[in-house]
C-alpha cells in the first residue's frame, strides 16, 4: 500500500510545482471538451427541442434512435470516426485525424445524443399546448421554441452537465482519433492511462486529481447557475 500513498504524495506535490507538460495537457482537454460540448448544445438542444413539439411520420423510432445513442460505446464512435478522417476516408481531406479537430468531432459525436435526448425529455414535459399558444400569438416557429426552452431551460442546463460530462472523462475515442500525441493531442484522460501503463504512478494520480477538480469546478459552476435560477422562480 506504501506506493499508493508515495504515488499521491508526489502527485500532490506535482500539481502544486506548476509543470508546463502536465498543465499543456490540461489546457488541451479543457479545449477540446469544452468546445465539443458547445458544438452539441448548438445541435442537440434545437433538435431536441424541434422533435418534440413537431408531429411527424416514424417520430417514435427517432427518439428511439436517439435514446440508443446515449449509450454509444465511446470505443466504437472512435473507430468510427477514425475511419471517416483516415487517408482513404469520406473526410480525409479535412486533415483532422491525430489532430484536436478530429478528437472535437468525436467528442460531439458522443455528447449530442445526450443532450439532445434529455432536451426531448425537457420541452415533452411541458404541455405542448404552450407551444402551439406562442404560434396562435404571432410567434415564428424559432421564437416559440426559444419561450418554450426559456420555460425548461434549468433542465436544458442538466443536459448540458450530462454532456460535458460524458466527454470529459472519456478515453476511448480521443485515444483511438487522437493518438495521444505529446503536446499536440495528449489530454488528461489519455496521459492517465499512459502513465499508468508506465508505471508513472505519480503522475497518473496528479493527472487524476487534476481531472477530478476540474470536472467537479465546471459542474460545480454550472449547478450554481443551475440552481440559482431555480431559487428565483
Amino acid at each position: 500500500m506504501d506506493f499508493i500513498y508515495d504515488g499521491l504524495i508526489k502527485g500532490l506535490a506535482l500539481l502544486f510545482a506548476g509543470d508546463p507538460e502536465i498543465y499543456g495537457v490540461v489546457r488541451m482537454s479543457l479545449y477540446v471538451s469544452v468546445f465539443a460540448t458547445a458544438l452539441a448544445v448548438l445541435i442537440g438542444v434545437p433538435l431536441g427541442a424541434l422533435i418534440a413539439v413537431k408531429k411527424f411520420p416514424l417520430k417514435k423510432l427517432a427518439i428511439s434512435a436517439i435514446n440508443t445513442g446515449m449509450g454509444l460505446p465511446p470505443v466504437v464512435v472512435g473507430l468510427l470516426i477514425m475511419l471517416l478522417l483516415s487517408r482513404n476516408g469520406p473526410l480525409g481531406f479535412l486533415g483532422w485525424l491525430y489532430a484536436p479537430s478530429g478528437m472535437v468531432l468525436a467528442q460531439v459525436v458522443i455528447a449530442t445524443p445526450v443532450i439532445t435526448a434529455l432536451s426531448l425529455a425537457a420541452m415533452q414535459s411541458l404541455d405542448r399546448k404552450f407551444y402551439l399558444q406562442m404560434l396562435t400569438l404571432g410567434a415564428g416557429q424559432w421564437q416559440a421554441l426559444w419561450v418554450c426552452l426559456k420555460e425548461v431551460k434549468l433542465s436544458i442546463l442538466a443536459a448540458v452537465i450530462a454532456g460535458f460530462g460524458s466527454v470529459i472523462s472519456e478515453v476511448g475515442a480521443v485515444m483511438m482519433v487522437g493518438g495521444n500525441i505529446r503536446h499536440q493531442t495528449r489530454v488528461l484522460t489519455t496521459a492517465t492511462v499512459m502513465e499508468t501503463h508506465m508505471g508513472n504512478f505519480d503522475t497518473a494520480i496528479a493527472l487524476g486529481l487534476i481531472l477530478l477538480g476540474l470536472t467537479f469546478l465546471i459542474n460545480l459552476a454550472l449547478t450554481f447557475i443551475q440552481q440559482r435560477r431555480a431559487a428565483a422562480e
